[in-house]
C-alpha cells in the first residue's frame, strides 16, 4: 500500500516509516519540520517539506504519490501548551486535520490512520480504560484530538470512508537498532527526562505530588514501546485493507508503572542515580492511567511485545 506519513520526521513519526519501509511499503514523508527533524528521514524515502493545512499542495503530493492511505501524526502534543494558547491547537490540530481529509477526499485517499490519545477520556471512572470509557477531555489537546475523531466518524458514515483512530497511553523507548530517539523541545516526556538527568544533562527531575491513591503515592501509567506503536499502525494498516471496520483502538500494554518506579528503574538500567526533587501536584493529573487494549488485540490482531518497563528503559538510554 503507498501511504502518506504526516509528520514523519517526529519521534513516533519517523519510528513508523522505518516500520513501513521494512514492510515493503512505498512511503512518502510530509513534515513541516516545524518539530521534526530532517535528519531522521532515510535518504532512499522521498520527502516533502509541507504543511498538511496546504490543502492545494497536499492534494498535489497526494496525487502524484498515488497514495492509497494517509498516517497522520502531525500535531501539536503539549498538554501545558494547549492550555495557555488553545488557539494553536485548534487550528493545527484540528484546522489542519479538516483541511487534510478534504485533501485525502479530493485525490481519492480512502484510508486515514489518525495518531490519538487517551486524552479523550479525561479522568478515568474506571481502570483500565477500554474504549467504551465516558469521553471527557480536560484539556485542548484532547478536545482537539476527540473532535478528529468525530470528523472522521462522520465521514465514514456518510461516505463509506475507512479510518482508525489509534489512541495512545504513554509512547516511549527507541527503535533498537540505535538510529532514532526521542527528541522533543521542550521535553516534556517522563522517561526522557529522567534519562536525562541521569545522564547530567539536567537538574533534578520533579516528582509531582507524592499523596495519590497509589502505592507509592505516585501517578501510575502504562509506558508502551514505539516500536509496539508502529506495529500496531501496519497492522491496522492491513485491517482496513481487509475490509475491516472504522473504529478506535486503545494501545497500551494494561500495566501501568509509577513515577517512583519508572525512576527505579531508569537507575537500574543506566548504572547511574538520578536526582529528585518533589513538588506538589499538577491540576489534572489522574491518579491511574491505564489501558485495555483488548480491542485492539481482538480485531487487529496485535498486542505489545516489548511490555518490560526495563526494555523500554534501555532502548532510549542506548540512543540518549
Amino acid at each position: 500500500m503507498r501511504v502518506i506519513v504526516t509528520g514523519g520526521a517526529g519521534y513516533i513519526g519517523s519510528h513508523m516509516v522505518r516500520t513501513l519501509e521494512r514492510a515493503g511499503h512505498p512511503v512518502l514523508v510530509v513534515d513541516d519540520l516545524s518539530t521534526g527533524h530532517v535528519e531522521t528521514i532515510p535518504k532512499d524515502v522521498p520527502f516533502a517539506q509541507v504543511d498538511v493545512a496546504d490543502r492545494p499542495r497536499m492534494t498535489e503530493l497526494l496525487r502524484n504519490h498515488g497514495a492509497e492511505a494517509i498516517v497522520h501524526f502531525a500535531s501539536r502534543i503539549q498538554v501545558a501548551e494547549s492550555v495557555s494558547n488553545p488557539r494553536l491547537y485548534f487550528t493545527g490540530n484540528l484546522g489542519a486535520s479538516i483541511s487534510l481529509l478534504e485533501s485525502a477526499f479530493d485525490s481519492g485517499v480512502s484510508h486515514f490512520i489518525l495518531s490519538s490519545t487517551a486524552a479523550v477520556y479525561g479522568q478515568p471512572e474506571h481502570i483500565p480504560i477500554d474504549e467504551s470509557h465516558p469521553k471527557s477531555p480536560v484539556n485542548p489537546y484532547g478536545e482537539t484530538k476527540l473532535a478528529i475523531e468525530r470528523m472522521l466518524a462522520a465521514y465514514s458514515a456518510a461516505y463509506g470512508f475507512k479510518y482508525a483512530a489509534l489512541r495512545y497511553f504513554n509512547a516511549a523507548g527507541a527503535d533498537p537498532d540505535g538510529t532514532l530517539a526521542e527528541r522533543h523541545s521542550p521535553e516534556t516526556h517522563l522517561i526522557p527526562i529522567v534519562l536525562e538527568a541521569a545522564a547530567g544533562r539536567r537538574g533534578p527531575v520533579t516528582v509531582f505530588g507524592t499523596d495519590y491513591d497509589t502505592p507509592d503515592g505516585t501517578c501510575i501509567r502504562d509506558y508502551i514501546h514505539v516500536s509496539d506503536l508502529c506495529e500496531a499502525h501496519l497492522a491496522t494498516l492491513d485491517y482496513l485493507e481487509r475490509g475491516g471496520a472504522s473504529g478506535a483502538f486503545n494501545l497500551g500494554t494494561g500495566v501501568g508503572h509509577s513515577v517512583k518506579e519508572v525512576i527505579t528503574a531508569a537507575e537500574r538500567v543506566s548504572g547511574r542515580p538520578v536526582p529528585v526533587v518533589y513538588g506538589p501536584r499538577r491540576a489534572g493529573d489522574p491518579a491511574r492511567l491505564v489501558a485495555s487494549a483488548a480491542r485492539a488485540e481482538q480485531h487487529l490482531g496485535w498486542r505489545a511485545r516489548r511490555p518490560l518497563l526495563d526494555d523500554i528503559i534501555a532502548d532510549a538510554w542506548r540512543v540518549l
